[in-house]
C-alpha cells in the first residue's frame, strides 16, 4: 500500500485537499464559528500549531467564488451538520490577510510588506471594478492596486475593501488576519513599535470596529495583545486563548488523531515515544500535541524507523525571548529554571493582556509570554485576590531539550563573557585557593540539571578553560591504562601541563573524599604518560568534587 505524502509546512487547504495529503478534519471549527456568531474572534495560539491552515480552510468554505469549492468538503465532518451550516458555503466575499512577511529590520520595510500584502489582496478582487456599482470607488481602488506609495490609501484600506465587496456582492465581508502579532512582536525587538503600533490600530480598528460591511473576522496570533490599545473599545472581540475551553481541539493534534496517524503509517510502536516528545500541552481541558513536530518526526521515521526524535520545534519558534528570559536571570530565576528542568513545577501570576513593550519588565511577564507561545504547559490553577495563578511546568521533553541545549549554551555564553583572567593564571600557578574560588564564583552564575551532572560539570570546566591564550584544552582523551577528563597542553613542551579528573558528589560530605579519589585515578591510570611521551616535564594535576553549585578542588604538583 502506498502512504499519502505528510503535509509539511503545507498550509494552503486546496491544495492539501487535491493533492491527496495526509488530512486531520478539523472542519467543525466552522460549525462552532456559526453557532458562537462573535462578531471578531481573536485565536491565539503557539507557533506551527494550525493556525494558517485553518484560517485557508475557512476562506475556501466561505468565499463566494466564480469556482465551486464545494467538492474539496466531501467526505469531511462539516457536511453531515446539515444544511443549516452547508448553506453558508460560498455565500460570502472574504478577505484574507497574512502580516507574518512584517518581520522586517526597519518600519519601512515592515510596512512595504503589509501594504504589498493588501496590495494582493485588492488585484484578488479586482473583478468587482467590472461593475457599475462602484463608480465612486474606482479611482481608489486602482490606485492601491498600483502599489501607490500613499500611506493614507492603507490605514483604513481593510474597511474600505469590504465596502467595495458589499456593494459588488450585496453581502458583507469576512475578514481573515493570520499572524496579527508579528508585525509588532517584530517591531518591538528592532525599535520602532511605537510606529507599528499606531500603524496596525488604524488598520484594525477601521475594519474591525466601525464596519458596517463586516460579517464577522477571524484572526489570528501568538499573543493575546489587548492594552497595546490596537483593540481600544473593540467591545465585539472574543478572545479564545489556550486556557479557554471553546475550540480546544481545533488548533494541534489530539491524542485519538495520532493515533490514527501512526496506525495508518504502520508506527504504533512509535505512539509512546510521539507521546513523550510532543504531547503535553493543555488548551482549556483538552490534552493537545504539537503538529509540525508530530508530522515532521513521522517523516522521518517513514525513511528510518530508529531515527531519534528531534526538537524540531526549536527551530521554527522564536528563542530571542527565551535567550533574554536568561540573560535577566537572577538566582530565583535560575532555580525555578532548574526546578522545571527537574520535571516538576513552579507556580506564576498569569494575566492573558500582556503586552510587548512590558514583556521585560518582571521575569513574572517574561514566564507568561513563554506560558502563552507554548514553552510551558498548565498542571493546575487558583484564584487569590482576583489574580489567577497557573501551577506551570515543561510539557514533554522537546521542549526540555530546548531548555537543556539552548539555556546551557546561553548561560555558558554568559561565563565566557566574564573576566577569566583570575582563573587561567591560579589553575597554571598552582593557586588552588584562587582557582576554586572562582570556579565557585562562575558555578553559580550557570544552572545545573541533576540529570546529566558529569557531561554538565565536565561541559561547564572545559567551557571555563577554553580560552587560555598559548593552550589547547582537550577533554576525555584516551591516554595510559584510561581517560583523564581534561588535559590542558601549552604549545611549547617547556611550559607547564595540565591534568584535571572530576568527580561528582550524592553527598555535600563526599566532596572531600571524592576529590582524593580524583587525583589518585590520575596515579593509578598514569594519565601523565601520554604527556611525558611528548616532551612534557612540568604537569600539574587537580582533582576536582562537585556537589550541585559547589565545588572542592586538590592539586598535586610534580
Amino acid at each position: 500500500m502506498e502512504f499519502k505524502p505528510l503535509p509539511i509546512g503545507i498550509d494552503n487547504f486546496e491544495k492539501i485537499v487535491t493533492r491527496g495529503y495526509y488530512f486531520i478534519d478539523k472542519t467543525l471549527l466552522i460549525k462552532d464559528l456559526l453557532d458562537n456568531k462573535a462578531d471578531v474572534n481573536l485565536f491565539t495560539r503557539p507557533r506551527r500549531f494550525g493556525k494558517t491552515l485553518n484560517m485557508s480552510m475557512l476562506q475556501y468554505f466561505f468565499e463566494n467564488n466564480p469556482k465551486d469549492n464545494s467538492y474539496l468538503f466531501e467526505g469531511l465532518n462539516i457536511m453531515e451538520t446539515g444544511e443549516k451550516y452547508t448553506s453558508h458555503m460560498g455565500q460570502y466575499p472574504v478577505i484574507n490577510l497574512s502580516l507574518k512577511s512584517a518581520k522586517q529590520p526597519n518600519f519601512e520595510l515592515a510596512l512595504k510588506c503589509i501594504r504589498d500584502e493588501i496590495v494582493d489582496e485588492f488585484r484578488r478582487h479586482k473583478y468587482v471594478l467590472e461593475s457599475n456599482k462602484l463608480q465612486e470607488e474606482k479611482e481608489k481602488y486602482l490606485k492601491i492596486t498600483k502599489a501607490e506609495e500613499d500611506d493614507s490609501l492603507y490605514v483604513t484600506s481593510l474597511k474600505f475593501l469590504s465596502q467595495c465587496l458589499e456593494k459588488y456582492h450585496g453581502k458583507k465581508a469576512i475578514i481573515l488576519i493570520d499572524e496579527y502579532d508579528v508585525p509588532l512582536e517584530n517591531a518591538f525587538f528592532e525599535g520602532f513599535y511605537d510606529k507599528m503600533i499606531a500603524f496596525i490600530r488604524s488598520l484594525f480598528e477601521s475594519a474591525l470596529k466601525t464596519n458596517s460591511s463586516l460579517e464577522f473576522a477571524v484572526m489570528t496570533g501568538c499573543l493575546r495583545i489587548s492594552r497595546e490599545s490596537i483593540f481600544t473599545g473593540l467591545n465585539n472581540l472574543n478572545i479564545i486563548s489556550i486556557l479557554n475551553d471553546r475550540y480546544a481541539e481545533y488548533f494541534g493534534f489530539s491524542d485519538d488523531e495520532v493515533k490514527e496517524l501512526t496506525k495508518y503509517y504502520k508506527l504504533e510502536e512509535k505512539y509512546s515515544l510521539i507521546k513523550e516528545w510532543y504531547n503535553g500541552y493543555i488548551f482549556g481541558q483538552t490534552n493537545v500535541y504539537n503538529p509540525w513536530s508530530v508530522i515532521k518526526f513521522i517523516y522521518d521515521l517513514l525513511a528510518n524507523i530508529n531515527v531519534f526524535p528531534s526538537s524540531y520545534w526549536a527551530n521554527t519558534s522564536s528563542n530571542s525571548i527565551v535567550k533574554s528570559l536568561i540573560e535577566k536571570a537572577d538566582d530565583e530565576t535560575k532555580s525555578e529554571i532548574e526546578t522545571l528542568i527537574e520535571g516538576k513545577t513552579i507556580e506564576k501570576p498569569i494575566h492573558e493582556d500582556i503586552t510587548y513593550d512590558e514583556v521585560y519588565d518582571s521575569m513574572d511577564n517574561l514566564y507568561n509570554f513563554m506560558f502563552f507561545t507554548g514553552y510551558f504547559k498548565k498542571v493546575n490553577e487558583r484564584l487569590e485576590d482576583d489574580t489567577r495563578y497557573l501551577e506551570i511546568a515543561i510539557p514533554n521533553k522537546e521542549i526540555k531539550y530546548i531548555f537543556r541545549e539552548k539555556v546551557l549554551k546561553w548561560f555558558n555564553a554568559k561565563i565566557k563573557a566574564e573576566d577569566l583572567s583570575k582563573v587561567y593564571t591560579s589553575v597554571l600557578k598552582g593557586d588552588v585557593e584562587t582557582f576554586q574560588s572562582e570556579i565557585n564564583r562562575l558555578l553559580r552564575k550557570t544552572i545545573s540539571f541533576n540529570d546529566a551532572y558529569e557531561n554538565f560539570y565536565h561541559g561547564f570546566v572545559v567551557g571555563v578553560l577554553s580560552g587560555i591564550d598559548g593552550y589547547i584544552v582537550k577533554s576525555n582523551r584516551e591516554s595510559g591504562d584510561g581517560r583523564s577528563d581534561i588535559y590542558i597542553r601549552p604549545l611549547s613542551i617547556f611550559q607547564r601541563a595540565v591534568i584535571i579528573e572530576i568527580k561528582v558528589c550524592d553527598k555535600p560530605k563526599d566532596l572531600f573524599t571524592k576529590c582524593d579519589k580524583a587525583l589518585e585515578q590520575i596515579e593509578e591510570m598514569k594519565y601523565e604518560e601520554e604527556l611525558n611521551e611528548e616532551g612534557y616535564e612540568d604537569i600539574i594535576k587537580y582533582g576536582m568534587a562537585f556537589y550541585r553549585k559547589d565545588c572542592l578542588i586538590k592539586v598535586k604538583e610534580e
